[in-house]
């Protein structure tokens, strides 16, 4: 994510990508060059929905108190098509004393609008999703744009810990570095502070089911759901470990490297070593029986059942069960 380092009036920047993390901070980052070059400058926020043509031309005027204006649009795909012609206009001349920033959430929706967009020569900003493989060096950047370290294992673990989703990735990265002293995060600070979130989450189910293990993986079902942890995100992690698995059962015969491997499967390259311990209890068949039982698992606990708690332990010990047929001899003719 690049962001134009010049203060951005007289200019349309588009923000174009699905990680909304990446996206907010390149909207702040741009709004406070435009208020520190003009600190009088007005800033407005608007739903790209609601916008309508008398409203745009009103934003992008100033007002009494001040000619410079700032103005995001957010939800650009959802921009009404009366307002379009407007919109490429304004891009194609803004005038000395606007700033006009434009936030697109990715896919197919307003493609045509971006590509008009795209002509009339906006800078662009890109805020794309980041892969799984790609968190612990998002982690790593993160703790050096906050002003600390920490090594390549301690990004690892602390991703196991947390999770992907890089907001929340982020915001752990930021609370261990506001309680360590010394500004480096290490896995004994990870294990500390998020040790108990890994053991509560779906993937810590997921990995139980697949390494067979019945009663950690009930055990573990059952504190997750008591802590709180939604029923959809349970059947989602077990389903996604699930696919996974299938992947690199696919995969792991074609001599790739690990970097390869890992992208093929959509992992860390780090979770590979799980994945080749695991697969060694599976065979495709069982697994495919598995994957099935994972979607509908997903549709009960989505409303086709009363009983969502139910439902994902029969889900718990039908993947283990898939995986001790796996482990059966075949029978003889």
């Amino acid at each position: 994510m690049l962001i134009p380092m010049a203060a951005p009036f007289a200019t349309v920047t588009l923000i174009h990508g699905p990680e909304s993390l990446l996206a907010e901070r390149a909207v702040q980052g741009l709004v406070g060059r435009a208020t520190e070059a003009r600190p009088d400058a007005t800033v407005s926020h608007v739903a790209a929905p609601g916008l309508d043509r008398g409203t745009l031309a009103e934003l992008a005027t100033g007002s009494l108190f001040s000619a410079a204006t700032v103005v995001v649009v957010e939800q650009l795909a959802e921009l009404p098509a009366e307002v379009a012609d407007d919109l490429v206009a304004l891009a194609g001349d803004p005038g000395d004393d606007l700033a006009l920033i434009l936030v697109h959430g990715g896919g197919p929706k307003g493609k045509p609008l971006l590509d008009r967009l795209r002509k009339a020569n906006v800078e662009q900003v890109d805020a794309p999703a980041v892969k799984a493989w790609e968190l612990p060096q998002f982690v790593t950047a993160e703790a050096r744009r906050r002003g600390g370290r920490i090594d390549r294992a301690s990004a690892e673990a602390l991703v196991s810990a947390v999770g992907s989703d890089l907001r929340s990735v982020a915001a752990a990265v930021a609370q261990l570095l506001a309680d360590t002293e010394q500004a480096v995060i290490t896995q004994a600070d990870v294990h500390r502070y998020f040790a108990g979130r890994a053991e509560i989450s779906g993937f810590a189910v997921a990995d139980h089911c697949l390494d067979g293990t019945r009663e950690a993986a009930l055990g573990s079902l059952r504190w997750a759901l008591e802590t709180g942890v939604a029923p959809v995100l349970l059947t989602s992690a077990v389903a996604s470990a699930l696919r996974n698995l299938g992947k690199y059962l696919g995969a792991r015969d074609e001599r790739l490297r690990d970097a390869e491997l890992a992208r093929r499967v959509g992992v860390p390259p780090w979770k590979l070593k799980d994945l080749g311990r695991q697969a060694r209890g599976w065979t495709a068949p069982p697994l495919a029986s598995a994957i099935q039982l994972a979607a509908r698992a997903d549709a009960q606990v989505k409303g086709a059942s009363g009983d969502p708690g139910f439902a994902l332990e029969m889900l718990v010990l039908g993947v283990i069960d898939c995986r001790e047929r796996s482990r059966r001899p075949a029978a003889r003719p």
